[in-house]
């Protein structure tokens, strides 16, 4: 072999082929569909996971184990620049206070406070969490920052939906 012969008969595209010329074209008739069933009708389309009447993969893995979803905290965050706007100088920023503006709709275990925006007057913030960037920009503006744990933690609020159901 040579180098010149080595791609010789290795071509960009094949050309397609073409059903229903005729028996000598090797593709006639049933166009290559066989005889019956449903591959041989029009408009066949299988499912992705259909596995030719075996049990599907999706029902023989077992579903059970751990998931997170219950127990994982769910944190909803709150621009400082959305603070700055709601609040006035020397007011206290706490989660009760940023649920009574509406700027939190959402029924979530803690707020965190993010540092996009600025910060323009002193404001008390008393909250489960905050940035690096938030809590800088709070503190250059001659406010404070305190941190507080929830009130329950996913863990207890598990709990007790459990006992709830049970009783």
């Amino acid at each position: 072999m040579n180098l010149n012969e080595v791609n010789q008969d290795i071509h960009g595209h094949r050309p397609r082929k073409r059903l229903g010329r005729g028996v000598g074209s090797g593709l006639g008739k049933t166009s290559g569909r066989g005889h019956k069933g449903h591959k041989s009708r029009s408009g066949y389309s299988r499912h992705p996971s259909f596995e030719g009447g075996q049990l599907p993969m999706i029902r023989r893995i077992p579903k059970r184990g751990f998931n997170n979803v219950s127990f994982a905290p769910y944190v909803v965050g709150i621009n400082v620049g959305t603070i700055n706007a709601a609040f006035a100088a020397g007011e206290e920023v706490c989660a009760k206070s940023i649920r009574a503006k509406g700027l939190v709709k959402l029924v979530c275990d803690e707020i965190k406070i993010l540092g996009d925006g600025e910060v323009t007057k002193p404001l008390k913030v008393i909250i489960n969490r905050v940035s690096k960037s938030a809590r800088s920009k709070i503190e250059a503006a001659g406010g404070s920052v305190e941190l507080v744990r929830a009130k329950r933690t996913p863990r207890q609020r598990v709990a007790a939906l459990k006992a709830a159901k049970q009783s």
